[in-house]
């Protein structure tokens, strides 16, 4: 089983309807906080159910969900399908989107499921899609040596707040056993420093990077923003001395 089949099929990693519906909710407030404007073009890039997706198609211009899991895309079409700026694709149909086309890409609690050359790779696309002056945030970032524990914690206080403490106690126990726990054990997750990644995202070519807050319920996971430059680099041309 790959990270891909496991969205793709039953999992409980929301531990109650009430859990997934308050933790997308909170993404897609988060998201649309973030988009420049009302005519904005938007990628929301391994979006996952992504429930309250029309609170951020109703102040961007135009919002594309990207998902890799087939099953996800299906439910995402027939849930938005009748938004008229909204659509949903596939990692390899954002390969084919037009460059300079968008306005923001967000990449929320998905670099942890990429290798390393994986997210280079992403890095590379997103820019060519992006604008020049569009913004690219990537949330939801693991560092290194962040505990475990420490993000069942913070589960357990979002849960508390939210009116599902015992399911997530419940919830966690199950992911103790769960294809998670096994898939997680196998590959891991990708972490990172914030030197480390924003190394990464200006190797890629965008400016300006620098921390902001995270999305989402756990402020010990990190989020960045950088910009596509608005103009190519030009390396200085050299001055030439006339001699007699």
């Amino acid at each position: 089983m790959s990270w891909r089949d496991f969205w793709n099929g039953e999992h409980a990693i929301y531990v109650s309807n009430r859990h997934k519906t308050l933790h997308y909710r909170r993404i897609a407030q988060d998201i649309a906080a973030a988009v420049p404007s009302k005519n904005a073009v938007v990628l929301d890039v391994g979006c996952g159910e992504a429930f309250l997706a029309d609170l951020v198609a109703g102040v961007s211009g135009q919002l594309i969900l990207c998902e890799a899991a087939p099953a996800v895309r299906d439910r995402l079409e027939a849930r938005f399908g009748e938004l008229a700026n909204l659509s949903v694709v596939s990692p390899e149909e954002v390969e084919v989107l037009p460059g300079d086309s968008l306005d923001l890409v967000v990449a929320n609690s998905l670099i942890q499921y990429l290798s390393e050359d994986e997210l280079k790779q992403a890095l590379a696309t997103w820019r060519a899609k992006l604008k020049p002056g569009g913004e690219l945030i990537v949330a939801d970032v693991i560092p290194p040596d962040l505990s475990p524990l420490t993000d069942a914690t913070e589960l357990l206080g979002f849960a508390w707040r939210g009116g599902f403490f015992i399911a997530a106690l419940g919830g966690l126990v199950r992911t103790v056993f769960s294809d998670y726990r096994k898939l997680r054990a196998q590959y891991g997750l990708s972490t990172y420093s914030a030197a480390g990644i924003t190394t990464l995202i200006e190797t890629a070519g965008f400016k300006n990077v620098a921390r902001r807050t995270n999305f989402g319920h756990n402020p010990h996971r990190m989020a960045f923003s950088a910009r596509k430059p608005t103009t190519s680099v030009q390396r200085p041309l050299a001055l030439e001395v006339a001699t007699t």
